[in-house]
C-alpha cells in the first residue's frame, strides 16, 4: 500500500506522454479531400418488382377417379401435348364402347330406313326421325369420348411443372381437384409501381419514342443479362399510394428466371446538374447521412446531406454540399467536428476509381 503514492504520478506521466504522442501524430497526419462535381448524368431509379410467367396455370382433374399414373416430376420441363397424369379410365372406356356400339346399331337402322324411304315404302317423316335418332346417338358417343379423353391430363403448352398438390399414384381424385401448376417461362412479366411524377416523365419520353429499356436486379444483387421493355401501364393510379403499375417483359432464353421471384427494376433517369459525392466521403448517424466539409484553413465541419439517388460508389445529393466545397474522403473516423487538419486534394474521379479498385480486391 505504501508504494501507491509513487506509482500514481508515474502512470499519470506515462498516459500524458501517450496522449501527447497521439495528438502530435494526428496533427502530423495528412488527410485526403476532394470536391463534389456537378454534371448531367443518368441515374438508375429502382423499384421493387414481382416476376411472373407469361403463362402460369393450374392443372386440375377433369373427372373423378383414381390417379393411375404420374408421368412427370416436379420442376420438369415438358412440351405441349405431353401426357402428365392418367386417371383410371376403365369406366369411361366402357361407356365409350357402349356408345360406339349404340352408334353402329343406329347407323344400320338409319340406312335401312333410308332404303325403304327411297322405295316409298316408309314416309319421309319416318326417315327424318331415324336421322334425328342417329344424330343424338352420335352426340352421346362424342360425349363419351370426351369423358374418356379427360382421364388424360396433357400439357397445353411448353412449360415447367410446379409442385404436386399432395397427390400420389393411387390417390382418389375429385372432379376439379388441383394436381399441380404449369409455367411458361420463355418470357417473364415483371410488375412494379411507379410514383406519379416519374410516370409523367416516362410517359413524355414514350410519346416521343425515347422510352428507355429497363434492367432487372436479382435477389443476389446481380444484374440480369437481358434488358426488358415496358409494354403496358395500368389504367388507374392507386389513390392510397399515388403509384401506378407498370409491366415490363424480359426474354428468358436461358431459363434463369422463375415465376414468383422478386427483385428490383432499374430504370434510367436523366438528371441535369446533379451534385455527385463519393460514397467514401459519407457516414451515417440514425439513418441520416453526413459529410465532413473542410474549409481552406483545414477546419472540419460536419454537414448533413440529402441523398437523392444512389449509384455504384457515388451518391447524387440534392442538398447539403456544393461543388465549390471540399469533403473529407479518408480518415473520417479519425476526426471530429471542429478539428483542424492538414489535407491534400485528389480529383473526384481518382477517388472513385480507387474505391472501385479496392472493392475489386
Amino acid at each position: 500500500m505504501k508504494f501507491i503514492p509513487f506509482i500514481l504520478p508515474i502512470l499519470a506521466l506515462v498516459f500524458a506522454n501517450c496522449k501527447q504522442e497521439h495528438q502530435t501524430h494526428q496533427e502530423e497526419s495528412t488527410f485526403v479531400v476532394t470536391n463534389p462535381i456537378q454534371k448531367d448524368t443518368v441515374l438508375l431509379s429502382d423499384y421493387v418488382c414481382q416476376i411472373r410467367s407469361i403463362q402460369h396455370i393450374e392443372l386440375r382433374a377433369l373427372e373423378k377417379g383414381y390417379l393411375q399414373n404420374i408421368y412427370v416430376d416436379e420442376g420438369q420441363l415438358v412440351r405441349k401435348g405431353q401426357l402428365l397424369f392418367q386417371i383410371m379410365p376403365v369406366v369411361y372406356q366402357a361407356e365409350a364402347q357402349k356408345a360406339q356400339a349404340e352408334l353402329n346399331f343406329t347407323e344400320i337402322e338409319y340406312q335401312n330406313t333410308k332404303a325403304l324411304a327411297d322405295s316409298n315404302i316408309v314416309s319421309k317423316n319416318e326417315l327424318a326421325l331415324a336421322n334425328a335418332k342417329l344424330q343424338k346417338v352420335k352426340s352421346e358417343y362424342e360425349l363419351a369420348k370426351a369423358h374418356l379423353g379427360f382421364t388424360e391430363i396433357r400439357a397445353p403448352f411448353d412449360g415447367i411443372v410446379g409442385r404436386f398438390n399432395d397427390i400420389r399414384k393411387g390417390s382418389l381424385l375429385d372432379e376439379g381437384e388441383l394436381l399441380t401448376t404449369l409455367s411458361d417461362n420463355s418470357k417473364l412479366w415483371v410488375y412494379f409501381n411507379v410514383p406519379e411524377a416519374e410516370y409523367i416523365t416516362y410517359a413524355k419520353k414514350a410519346q416521343s419514342g425515347k422510352a428507355p429499356k429497363v434492367k432487372l436486379q436479382l435477389a443476389n444483387n446481380e444484374i440480369f443479362d437481358e434488358e426488358g421493355l415496358i409494354e403496358t401501364i395500368e389504367g388507374d393510379f392507386n389513390n392510397e399510394t399515388g403509384n401506378i403499375a407498370f409491366r415490363a417483359t424480359f426474354p428468358n432464353a436461358k431459363g434463369l428466371l422463375r415465376h414468383g421471384e422478386t427483385g428490383k427494376i432499374l430504370m434510367p433517369v436523366q438528371v441535369k446538374n446533379a451534385t455527385l459525392v463519393p460514397q467514401s466521403a459519407t457516414y451515417e448517424i440514425l439513418d441520416k447521412k453526413f459529410v465532413y466539409v473542410v474549409d481552406e484553413a483545414g477546419k472540419v465541419n460536419a454537414r448533413e446531406i440529402a441523398v437523392a439517388h444512389e449509384m455504384p460508389h457515388i451518391y447524387a445529393v440534392s442538398a447539403g454540399v456544393t461543388p465549390t466545397e471540399k469533403v473529407l474522403v479518408e480518415g473520417i473516423r479519425k476526426v471530429k467536428n471542429g478539428d483542424v487538419i492538414k489535407f491534400e486534394q485528389k480529383p473526384f474521379y481518382t477517388v472513385v476509381q480507387e474505391m472501385q479498385n479496392l472493392r475489386a480486391e
